[in-house]
């Protein structure tokens, strides 16, 4: 196999460097994220944080969701109410300020159930849990992608994120075969494949991701 991914040494510096912020964000509850030199910014986040990151972010743009995060911070995403939380995305240009508030606001009577979890079951179980609508767990808004997002975000290492940067750059260089529809049966097969891929280049899924993101962007982000 051709290899897609050859990238400059500096910038699998900032990927191991996120990789450990995630890390220590699952391990810890809370980790420093640096963005720079991509974006002057930095900021604490925690798990809930990270979750309502995940949450804006879906059919947005990561950079802008990263800005957001930094200027409502852990406690405005725990205490704000849905006109607050509403008024501050606006504010910072969300394009569905209203539903993402009322999701997030919706999700923090998950949280306490969700910690616990985190420690027993493996991610895949996790993100079924998370992504399933009949499942008691359920979070709004959260599909295999996002819940996959949220789930790498916070250490989690095999598990892939399937949005349209990895879909178009896998399709392009012939690693899976495109498709019309992404149903969860049709995201789990295509993850396997994911997973060789990254067995093949002696990588994990989370590294791969940041990578094939860096290479759609031009950016290390999250």
């Amino acid at each position: 196999m051709n290899n897609p991914f050859n990238i400059e040494a500096d910038v699998y510096k900032h990927i191991r460097q996120r990789i450990k912020e995630f890390k220590k964000l699952g391990e810890k509850g809370e980790t420093l994220f640096n963005f720079k030199p991509y974006i002057d910014l930095e900021y604490k986040a925690d798990i809930f944080s990270e979750l309502s990151f995940c949450l804006l972010t879906a059919n947005f743009s990561a950079e802008r969701g990263i800005r957001i995060q930094a200027n409502i911070g852990i406690e405005g995403f725990k205490k704000f109410s849905v006109d607050e939380l509403t008024n501050k995305l606006k504010m910072y240009g969300h394009r569905f300020p209203q539903q993402r508030a009322e999701r997030i606001a919706g999700a923090r009577s998950k949280i306490e159930k969700l910690l616990k979890i985190l420690k027993e079951e493996d991610p895949k179980t996790i993100r079924r849990l998370i992504a399933n609508p009949s499942s008691p767990l359920k979070i709004k808004g959260m599909g295999y992608k996002e819940a996959s997002h949220f789930l790498r975000n916070i250490g989690f290492k095999n598990i892939a994120i399937l949005d349209r940067h990895v879909i178009r750059f896998l399709v392009s260089n012939k690693l899976i075969k495109p498709f019309k529809t992404l149903t969860p049966k049709i995201y789990e097969e295509t993850e396997k494949r994911v997973e060789d891929i990254s067995r093949e280049m002696n990588m994990d899924m989370a590294t791969l991701d940041l990578i094939v993101f860096y290479k759609a962007t031009g950016k290390v982000l999250k």
